[in-house]
C-alpha cells in the first residue's frame, strides 16, 4: 500500500493546523499526524492546547505564540526553523488558527522568507455558524470580535450599515447580550440574524429571528452568558436593491453620456456614495470616456 504524500513532514515549512471548536470527534487524522510529525507546536494558549495534544497522545514540543509576544517570537521561529532545518504547527484554542486568532505575523515573515506555508483544514466556527443560519451564504463578510468599549462598538456597526451581504461575528459571554442590543439599535430590530452558541458542543444552542426577538431571547436565557458566540446577520435589503439599480442605470448610461456624468448621474438617483458607484463603474467593466479629464 502507497503511503499518503500528503501525510509526510516538509522541511522547512509552517502547518497552519485547525483543531475542533468544542467536538473532539472532529479532529482530522491528517491533522493528529501532522502534529505528531513536526517539531515544534505554537500555541495560542498552552495550557488549553495541552489538554488536547494529551488526549491525543502528540508529545512534541509546545510554545505559546499570541498577540503579547509574537512580534517577539517571529525571528527566533523563523531562524529556526531555516537552520534545522524544522516543520513548525500553529494551532489555535479552537478552530482554523489566524482566524481573530494569532499567527499572521508568523505566516508572512515564513512566505517572505520563501519557506512553505500548508494548511491543515478543519473546524471553523465561522463556516459552521454561516451555514446552519440559514441566511444568505453565497458572500459574506467576516467581521470578527467587535471593539469591546460600546463607543467603539456602535461606530464600526455604523460602518456596516448599508453592507448587503450577511455579516459574521465573533463574542464572548459576557458581551453578547449588550453587543445584540446595539445591533438592534444600529441595524433595526426586524433585521433576521442568527446567533449560534457552543457549537459543536453538548449545550449548542441556536437562536434564529429578528435581532429583537434574538435580543429577547438571550435577555431571558441564563445560560446565554455562558460559552462562545457567533453571529450571522443578514446584510441590508436596501443596499442590495440600491446596487442593482445602480447597475442597471449605469449599463443604460453607457454610450450616451461621459462615465463622470454617468456616476453623477446614478449616484443622485439612487442615493449611494460617488464612491461606490464608481466602484460598480469600475467592476461592471464599462469603458472610460474620453470627455473624462
Amino acid at each position: 500500500m502507497k503511503s499518503d504524500p500528503s501525510l509526510t513532514i516538509v522541511r522547512p515549512c509552517l502547518y497552519l493546523v485547525a483543531t475542533p471548536i468544542g467536538n473532539l470527534g472532529d479532529f482530522t487524522h491528517r491533522a493528529v499526524t501532522i502534529l505528531r510529525g513536526v517539531d515544534l507546536i505554537c500555541a495560542e494558549d498552552t495550557r488549553t492546547s495541552q489538554r488536547l495534544l494529551d488526549h491525543y497522545a502528540i508529545e512534541n514540543a509546545l510554545e505559546s505564540l499570541h498577540d503579547s509576544n509574537e512580534e517577539v517570537r517571529v525571528a527566533r521561529i523563523l531562524h529556526r526553523v531555516i537552520s534545522g532545518p524544522m516543520a513548525v504547527a500553529v494551532i489555535s484554542d479552537a478552530g482554523t488558527p489566524l482566524v481573530s486568532d494569532p499567527g499572521y505575523r508568523l505566516a508572512k515573515a515564513m512566505h517572505v522568507a520563501g519557506i512553505p506555508v500548508r494548511s491543515i483544514p478543519g473546524p471553523s466556527a465561522l463556516l459552521a455558524g454561516l451555514t446552519i443560519s440559514g441566511l444568505a451564504v453565497d458572500r459574506f463578510s467576516f467581521e470578527g470580535f467587535l471593539p469591546t468599549r460600546r463607543m467603539g462598538r456602535i461606530a464600526r456597526l455604523k460602518e456596516l450599515i448599508d453592507e448587503p451581504r450577511s455579516m459574521v461575528f465573533f463574542e464572548a459571554p459576557h458581551r453578547i447580550r449588550e453587543t445584540v442590543d446595539d445591533m438592534v439599535v444600529v441595524f433595526s430590530p426586524l433585521r433576521a440574524a442568527f446567533v449560534g452558541r457552543e457549537l459543536t458542543k453538548k449545550f449548542e444552542t441556536h437562536y434564529r429571528g429578528t435581532l429583537r426577538e434574538i435580543a429577547d431571547a438571550i435577555a431571558t436565557d441564563p445560560n446565554a452568558i455562558r460559552g462562545e458566540f457567533v453571529i450571522v446577520v443578514e446584510g441590508s435589503a436596501v443596499a442590495r436593491i440600491d446596487k442593482t439599480l445602480a447597475a442597471r442605470l449605469l449599463r443604460e448610461l453607457t454610450g450616451h453620456v461621459s462615465r463622470r456624468d454617468a456616476v453623477e448621474i446614478v449616484a443622485a438617483a439612487t442615493e449611494l456614495p460617488r464612491n461606490v458607484v464608481y466602484e460598480l463603474v469600475v467592476k461592471l467593466g464599462l469603458p472610460s470616456d474620453q470627455q473624462e479629464t
